[in-house]
């Protein structure tokens, strides 16, 4: 074995066992970053400061629709991975679709999700719906980064094969191959995570939140092309493999958010902040 090569860590996809029940990394991941994201979107709407007048959404409002963009995340995640990435296996075996412990979520398909409860949500209490897709998207970060630490965690999703003598390569234990691999699932946590979550806090510290759409927008751009970047280095899902071009199913799917995303940040930008009085009105 090349003296570089760093053995992966033996982790246990469970991380708590109390009698029959267990709860797994992955549970507790999405449970983080729901409850971070809603602190963080909570200490957003009481700065005033930021949105250059009260935050157009009440702080008991943010708390309701946690339950709306937790299901939005729940089942458009799990419907847009039946859809996009193993839909064959799922019309011979449908039952298969409701044991999501067993895994399978589209981030696409969770977005898609959480884009039509932000929608439905505004339209029932009279909130903009692009302030409060800037609130959601800030938050965002959160969980994609603890959601590929667990990844990384139950060592799925990992890289392409690499030289052996790359510093960081990874043997995973699930891996048929064995070859030393890219740990991509940190490649993504550091850019979906950490620097999404960087860029975005520095321009709602600059006054993005005074701009409805802007964060939104930057988020869906910014996403794509972390996304597209990170899938250079993530192994292709073994049912599908590489497509047209050597494009993957995740770099397809990213493709439409650069135009979205470059589309929300242009009218933003053209439409800038509220003047006062529109804010008071």
């Amino acid at each position: 074995m090349p003296f570089l090569l760093i053995d992966f860590p033996a982790f246990k996809p469970i991380a708590l066992e109390i009698g029959p029940f267990a709860i797994r990394w992955y549970a507790l991941a999405y449970i983080g970053g729901i409850v971070f994201g809603w602190i963080y979107a909570r200490s957003l709407l009481k700065s005033e400061r930021l949105w250059g007048r009260p935050a157009p959404i009440s702080l008991l409002q943010i708390d309701d629709f946690v339950l709306w963009v937790t299901l939005g995340i729940i089942l458009g995640g799990r419907t847009g991975y039946v859809l996009f990435y193993n839909l064959p296996f799922f019309v011979e075996h449908p039952a298969a679709i409701f044991r999501l412990w067993e895994g399978g979520m589209s981030f696409h398909g969770g977005f898609i999700g959480c884009v039509i409860a932000a929608i439905w949500f505004a339209s029932r209490n009279n909130i903009p719906i692009l302030s409060l897709g800037d609130v959601a998207t800030a938050v965002g970060p959160i969980g994609l980064f603890l959601g590929r630490i667990a990844n990384f965690i139950n060592g799925e999703l990992w890289g392409r094969a690499t030289d052996p003598e790359l510093p960081w390569a990874m043997i995973f234990p699930n891996d048929p191959t064995q070859l030393p691999r890219h740990p991509s699932q940190l490649y993504e946590a550091g850019m979906e995570g950490i620097l999404l979550f960087t860029v975005l806090a520095v321009m709602i510290r600059c006054g993005a939140l005074k701009r409805p759409g802007l964060v939104l927008g930057a988020f869906i751009l910014i996403y794509g092309l972390t996304r597209i970047a990170g899938e250079q280095f993530r192994e292709p899902d073994g049912q599908l493999g590489f497509l047209w071009g050597g494009l993957t199913m995740g770099m397809l799917l990213s493709i439409p958010m650069l135009i979205v995303g470059g589309i929300l940040v242009v009218l933003a930008l053209r439409r800038g902040a509220p003047r006062p009085a529109e804010a008071v009105r």
